[in-house]
């Protein structure tokens, strides 16, 4: 059963992480090269992530640059970044797109701020549904006779234990990125 606890535990830490990672495409003001994570080129007819056909660097705290491995990408690259709805304008000067990262206003600010409440609340309720299926687990466990009920209550302590560590974590990281967002 100990196997089992660990193997909900890492389907919590999985969640995080993917919040972790939603979180680092959500623009701050900053120019960080995984704000254009989820950008999709076409790329000779498939949609290939941006990291795939170019290199992205943050030279300067307003600034990305976008240097493609094939020059005839720019334009295609251009496009697909002003078509996102990151609301950026890059910049073509023949070899690489350099793409300004404009300061947030209060508005988008705060409308960043309740996208990242909503990416974190998803988290949330999927790391419920996990301690949801542990304890669905260790009950069915006990009443087929697997495991005694001081056991099986045992494991549904430790499970929310974890359950409550990861909602913890989910919080720091939406207060560590509310921050960022709110930093004029």
């Amino acid at each position: 059963m100990e196997k089992a606890i660990a193997s909900y535990e890492k389907r919590m830490q999985k969640a995080l992480e993917a919040l972790q990672r939603e979180m680092a495409t959500v623009r701050a003001g900053k120019a960080t090269p995984s704000l254009l994570d989820n950008i999709k080129v076409d790329y000779y007819g498939t949609p290939t992530p941006l990291k795939q056909v170019a290199s992205v660097a943050a030279p300067e705290p307003r600034l990305l640059v976008v240097q493609p491995w094939e020059k005839n990408m720019l334009q295609v690259i251009a496009k697909a970044i002003q078509t996102s709805d990151l609301g950026l304008n890059p910049q073509d000067d023949g070899q690489v797109l350099k793409i300004p990262i404009p300061q947030l206003n209060e508005e988008r600010r705060r409308e960043l701020v309740k996208l990242t409440h909503k990416m974190a609340e998803e988290s949330r309720v999927a790391i419920r549904n996990i301690r949801r299926d542990a304890n669905d687990h260790f009950k069915k466990a006990q009443k087929s006779g697997e495991i005694p009920e001081d056991e099986a209550r045992r494991l549904m302590d430790q499970v929310q234990k974890a359950h409550d560590k990861y909602i913890g974590l989910i919080e720091e990281v939406v207060k560590k990125k509310e921050a960022e967002m709110m930093e004029v």
